[in-house]
């Protein structure tokens, strides 16, 4: 592995843990965090949490588990080839998405409109949440205890009013500072992964075309080299190779313009990282063409009829088991019960936020349904 830029995050120059503990013995502080986020229960549960569609509408489809698997492995691509921390990027990645709701963005704003009178609900904050305070694992500390280098990458976006609630970690939000490279390009890689991987699962339910696409620029282009340089190849195949170049491109695009950013700012340290502007990005032709790629996706993918079927049901299974939960806590699990007692609609958020889809869906059917008295 080439030696870390000297604006990389290091052992040296990290920020450490809330909890002091001893060095690891056989690998990075970070390389920790990465292996304490995979163990947690929280990551496992991405594994029946909706991306775009529901798991049980299909085997082959993305969920948040496969997506953070995806994000991850393009970030230590982008960090490797920028000589940056690796396992920082690769550690932000897989816990982007830990505190995420079932059902997609769907759950999201539902749980949010629920909690609009309590402080409201944001995935990133509640990522953060998990892995500081959810998890229960360990003997000495509540949550993972991750470096403040993670924590920081997992936290992309805050108010300032959460901002100041959350001190040191949120003070960047308040006097307009960058984090870590290694957490901008977590960043951008969660958009590249996403972006790419929603047209795949797009093609393959059907739901749009690849006559759609070809008007497209961003996906034409590259439909139109495999299609020119592999006639007769199957539309599974031109699926395929379609996806891999346009991810090839956007990362290819985003090393270079990045490199760029990084010489015409002079960065030298990670202190003129958290200075300069956000320096890991696209080029404007290419930042353009996402847009129109993402824009496409919004009106033909994520408004299509039949996902928005599903997003309906996702809003009143939320919505009601948060109004049963706030009405009852007693129809909450125990150790949620006792948590309730402080703080009734936070305990409430956490519960409903880590359930997969299908749990979600079979906690409403035991509250609701009538035919469950039966069995």
């Amino acid at each position: 592995m080439a030696e870390l830029a000297p604006y990389a995050v290091s052992a040296g120059n990290s920020r450490g843990r809330q909890i002091a503990e001893e060095r690891p013995a056989g690998r990075s502080e970070f390389q920790r965090d990465r292996d304490r986020i995979i163990h947690s229960g929280a990551f496992r549960r991405l594994e029946y949490k909706t991306q775009v569609f529901v798991n049980h509408e299909g085997d082959l489809f993305r969920t948040r588990l496969t997506h953070s698997i995806e994000v991850a492995q393009i970030a230590r691509s982008i960090a490797r080839r920028l000589r940056l921390n690796e396992d920082l990027a690769e550690a932000i990645s897989l816990a982007h998405d830990l505190g995420h709701t079932p059902f997609g963005h769907a759950g999201q704003d539902a749980l949010n409109e629920c909690m609009q009178t309590y402080g409201g609900f944001e995935h990133n904050l509640q990522s953060l949440r998990v892995v500081d305070v959810l998890e229960e694992r360990y003997a000495s500390f509540d949550g993972l205890n991750l470096t403040f280098e993670t924590r920081e990458g997992i936290l992309k976006h805050c108010s300032p009013e959460n901002a100041r609630a959350l001190g040191e970690l949120g003070a960047r939000f308040l006097s307009d500072r960058r984090p870590s490279l290694e957490a901008q390009i977590a960043n951008l890689a969660d958009e590249i992964a996403y972006n790419n991987h929603d047209v795949d699962d797009g093609l393959r339910s059907g739901l749009i075309t690849l006559a759609q696409l070809d008007e497209v620029p961003l996906v034409a282009r590259h439909l139109h080299e495999v299609r020119s340089a592999h006639p007769g190849l199957n539309a599974r195949r031109v699926r395929h190779e379609t996806v891999r170049r346009m991810i090839n491109t956007l990362v290819t695009d985003l090393i270079a313009c990045s490199e760029r950013n990084i010489a015409a700012h002079a960065v030298a340290s990670l202190e003129a990282v958290h200075a300069a502007p956000r320096l890991i990005a696209f080029s404007e032709e290419m930042a353009g063409a996402a847009r129109e790629l993402k824009a496409f996706l919004r009106t033909n993918l994520y408004r299509h009829y039949r996902v928005l079927r599903m997003s309906t049901k996702a809003r009143r299974i939320i919505g009601e088991l948060f109004a049963a939960f706030m009405s009852d806590p007693r129809l909450l699990p125990p150790q949620f019960q006792q948590t309730a007692e402080q703080d009734r609609a936070r305990s409430v958020a956490d519960y409903i936020a880590g359930m997969t889809d299908r749990y979600a869906i079979r906690e409403h059917r035991r509250i609701f349904a009538v035919e469950e008295i039966l069995i």
